[in-house]
């Protein structure tokens, strides 16, 4: 497989993007609907594994991308938990 020139691209970032959009769905029904605190701090969670994926590969060195793909998989273990 050749170097991947695009965010977009990764197969990391486009799952990342589904729990966003997954997210986003499950927070306008109820319960979290109304949970405005629960609610928001979810979706800032979702959406920062999509910037830290992205960012971290805009970056230029392995090493700083490493560290981004680490603070968005803390991301996601905030939207589980």
């Amino acid at each position: 497989m050749g170097k991947v020139k695009r965010f977009e691209d990764l197969e990391a970032w486009k799952k990342a993007r589904e729990l966003n959009d997954a997210t986003h769905e499950i927070c306008s029904r109820e319960p979290f609907r109304k949970n405005y605190v629960l609610r928001d701090q979810i979706r800032r969670a979702s959406i920062s594994v999509m910037a830290n994926v992205s960012e971290g590969f805009e970056r230029d060195g392995d090493k700083e991308f490493i560290q981004f793909l680490a603070i968005a998989k803390g991301s996601c273990g905030e939207v589980r938990s």
